[in-house]
C-alpha cells in the first residue's frame, strides 16, 4: 500500500488582498506523479508555493509526511525534502551549468557527487554545456538543468511547474522521458497546461477551478471523462 506522502486539507492562501487558494484538498502518494490540472488562473501555482512556503496558507493545513510544514518557512521546507522547479526555471543565468548544480547542492560529499552523476545520465545535454553559463542554454535544456538542481539533493518529492511550457514537441518528448526516470527514485507533483503529457506520465489527478478543488481521481479514469476535461479544462 502506498503512503500519503504530501497533503493538503482546506488550504486558503491570500495574496494581498486577492483571496486566491479558497479549499485546496490534495493528496501526492508515495512513487506517483500526482497532477494538478485546471485552467490559467486556477490557482495550480499558488497551490505549489503554498506548500514551499512563498505564499503562506492563511487556513487549512500543508502536512508532509504526517508534518505539519503550514508556518515553515521555504529553506525548511526544502531541507525536509521537498524540491521544487518553478515555471520560470529558477536557474542562475550568469553561472555555468556547473556552478549551478554546485550552488544548488546542499552538501557537496560523495553522495551528492554520485547523484550529480546520475543526473548527467539522466541529462546528457547537460555534460555537453557543464562549462556554459545558464543564460546561453536553450529552453529546453534550461528546464532539464531546472530540474536536475531539485533532483540532486536526493528529495523525497519534487514540485514541477509547467515544465512544457514554450518548448518544441521534440524537447516536451526529452522532458516526459526524464521526469518517468525521475519517478523511479523520487514522487513528483506536477503542474501542466498540456493534457496530452500530463495524461501520459500521471498516475492521479486533482481539478482546482477558481481556487477549490473540484474532483480528483485516478489519470486513467480523466482520460475517459469527456465532460470533466470539456468543463475544467476546456478540451473538447
Amino acid at each position: 500500500m502506498m503512503n500519503t506522502l504530501l497533503k493538503l486539507h482546506d488550504v486558503h492562501t491570500h495574496i494581498g488582498q486577492y483571496h486566491i487558494l479558497q479549499g485546496v484538498n490534495f493528496e501526492a502518494m508515495e512513487g506517483q506523479v500526482s497532477v494538478l490540472l485546471g485552467r490559467n488562473g486556477a490557482g495550480k501555482t499558488t497551490t505549489l508555493k503554498t506548500i514551499m512556503g512563498l505564499t503562506p496558507a492563511s487556513q487549512g493545513d500543508v502536512q508532509f509526511q504526517m508534518q505539519s510544514i503550514k508556518k515553515s518557512p521555504t529553506h525548511k521546507v526544502a531541507k525536509l525534502g521537498i524540491g521544487y522547479v518553478p515555471e520560470n526555471q529558477g536557474i542562475f543565468s550568469d553561472l555555468t551549468v556547473e556552478e549551478n548544480m554546485k550552488v544548488a547542492m546542499r552538501e557537496e560529499n560523495t553522495a551528492a557527487m554520485e547523484r550529480q552523476q546520475y543526473v548527467l545520465e539522466l541529462f546528457p545535454d547537460l555534460k555537453k554545456f557543464w562549462k556554459k553559463a545558464g543564460g546561453h542554454l536553450s529552453g529546453g535544456q534550461k528546464q532539464m538543468l531546472s530540474m536536475a538542481r531539485a533532483f540532486i539533493n536526493d528529495s523525497q518529492l519534487i514540485l514541477i511547474d509547467e515544465p512544457s511550457k514554450g518548448l518544441a514537441p521534440i524537447v516536451v518528448e526529452k522532458v516526459m522521458e526524464a521526469i518517468v526516470e525521475m519517478k523511479k527514485q523520487t514522487s513528483i507533483v506536477l503542474v501542466e497546461q498540456n493534457f496530452m503529457m500530463a495524461s501520459r506520465i500521471g498516475d492521479t489527478y486533482t481539478l482546482i477551478d477558481d481556487g477549490k478543488t473540484v474532483h480528483s481521481g485516478n489519470m486513467k479514469e480523466l482520460i475517459q471523462n469527456e465532460e470533466l476535461k470539456r468543463k475544467y479544462l476546456g478540451i473538447g
